[in-house]
């Protein structure tokens, strides 16, 4: 079940991004879930490994390369998918940007096991 609301959480992210940033475009809704698939497969298989080797540089600019990072990968997600369409490194980069908030506001209600966490204002 979280990895379902994980896809949809990334989905919601997309399509945000590609209505609130400019030379970020999806044509259809099954690009638009493609795209999500996608983007999950890169971050988990490629994105740790280019972490990995660019190690040294994201210490040295104290994490911010991975912005950086975050954005060339979302935009290699573009080259691969027809209908997901992204115009330079600054509509990437926000893209990036936009996702992944969306995408940590939506962890906070998922719980260890992956299912939705309750929250209550009186309990501990």
């Amino acid at each position: 079940m979280g990895l379902i609301i994980r896809i949809v959480a990334v989905g919601l992210g997309l399509w945000l991004a590609s209505v609130i940033v400019p030379g970020v475009h999806i044509r259809d809704v099954q690009t638009l879930i493609l795209a999500a698939l996608l983007l999950g497969v890169v971050n988990a298989v490629v994105r740790p490994l280019v972490i990995l080797v660019t190690l040294p540089l994201t210490l040295l600019t104290l994490g911010l390369f991975i912005l950086v990072i975050n954005a060339a990968l979302f935009g290699l997600v573009s080259i691969f998918l027809h209908g997901f369409v992204v115009h330079g490194f600054m509509a990437a980069f926000w893209g990036a940007l936009v996702v992944s908030v969306v995408g940590w506001f939506a962890s906070a209600f998922i719980g260890k096991r992956g299912r939705i966490a309750r929250f209550s204002a009186g309990r501990r």
